[in-house]
């Protein structure tokens, strides 16, 4: 690593290296809605890539980083090349896969290699998680949390919340705790057909119900951070701002810039996708969003490309940009995307805000 780039900051990659995976979830991009083949980078592709990542980030002076996934990434035959490639370039990295290959041992090795954390998924309770995903996924999960703390690696378990599990996420958190995963978040559900996006499907969830949500969940996570409690609570859906917001908890700075964006959404800010075919997409969550591929492309051009400032457009934001919280929320444009036929800048689905 370049010695001027050691204050520099983090700009994310979030490299899915192979389609394999030993489960076949309900809500996953690659088999929700069917998937014709199952692609895996090759090894001299992935080195392409982590090379262009680190070009990129000479050209404009930041810090790899990078989230390595799948499928599940410990399935790729040069899983463990890959890590010993970022820990011989000193290139942190987050491991988001599944439990079921995990091991006190190979754990370990994960740590000494430079991995930062261990992202695991729990979307229900027992029964919903395991319909969800696959047969005694929920119970494993659970139980390789200890492991990943042993480690020292800091674990952390994600949610997909739809109309589906909306009720059981209290239990979700309640058993996450007991577990001591040192973080949790949920993000929520991005329709993979547009039918999953209506009103009628039982994936939706109306705007009224998801602050109501927000509103339980929030005293939920006060209650615990009032006791000796080992989790941290992200609040990583952006319509937390608006919540804050309203809760008088966020107030918008007096030398906010017109026209600066200083939060919310990262799409085309700090983060890019790579999946394994090499298609380079703005945002994993938004199906349209593709803006070359880096087996043939420089990941610094794609960056400035016209396709890439196609997600820029803020002023293109049918709701957003008439709300005074535009440069801090935005809400979620994947939802909103896969709940409106691929416009990227419709309005939230679970937005609850009444603009002019």
């Amino acid at each position: 690593m370049a010695q001027n780039l050691k204050n520099a900051q983090y700009f994310a990659f979030q490299w899915h290296i192979t389609d394999e995976c030993d489960q076949r979830c309900k809500h996953c991009y690659i088999f929700a809605e069917g998937h014709p083949d199952l692609v895996t980078m090759n090894w001299e592709q992935m080195k392409h890539v982590f090379f262009n990542a680190l070009e990129f980030c000479e050209k404009f002076a930041r810090l790899p980083y990078f989230y390595i996934t799948g499928g599940d990434p410990i399935l790729h035959p040069h899983f463990w090349d890959l890590l010993e490639l970022c820990h011989e370039h000193e290139i942190p990295f987050t491991l988001m896969g599944n439990p079921f290959h995990l091991t006190a041992e190979n754990v370990r090795r994960m740590r000494e290699l430079g991995c930062d954390k261990y992202q695991m998924s729990i979307d229900g309770t027992e029964k919903t998680h395991d319909w969800f995903r696959k047969p005694g996924s929920f119970k494993t999960t659970l139980e390789k949390i200890r492991l990943i703390n042993e480690a020292g690696i800091t674990s952390v378990i994600m949610t997909t919340v739809s109309g589906t599990n909306i009720e059981e996420i209290p239990a979700v958190i309640d058993a996450v705790v007991a577990a001591e995963a040192q973080v949790y978040a949920f993000a929520r559900y991005v329709p993979t057909s547009d039918g999953k996006g209506k009103e009628k499907s039982d994936w939706y969830i109306s705007p009224e119900r998801y602050r109501d949500f927000l509103t339980k969940i929030d005293k939920i996570y006060a209650d615990y951070e009032s006791k000796d409690c080992k989790t941290y609570f992200n609040r990583k859906d952006h319509l937390w701002t608006l919540f804050d917001y309203e809760q008088g908890r966020f107030k918008i700075p007096d030398d906010t810039k017109e026209g600066m964006i200083y939060g919310g959404c990262n799409c085309g800010n700090c983060h890019i996708t790579i999946l394994p075919t090499g298609d380079i997409y703005a945002c994993r969550r938004v199906a349209s969003s593709r803006v070359g591929n880096a087996f043939t492309d420089h990941l610094f051009e794609v960056w400035t490309s016209a396709k890439m400032e196609g997600f820029r457009e803020y002023g293109k934001f049918s709701k957003c940009a008439k709300c005074e919280l535009l440069p801090y929320c935005r809400g979620c444009p994947a939802v909103a995307s896969g709940s409106n036929g691929g416009d990227f800048y419709a309005a939230d689905p679970q937005c609850w805000k009444m603009v002019g």
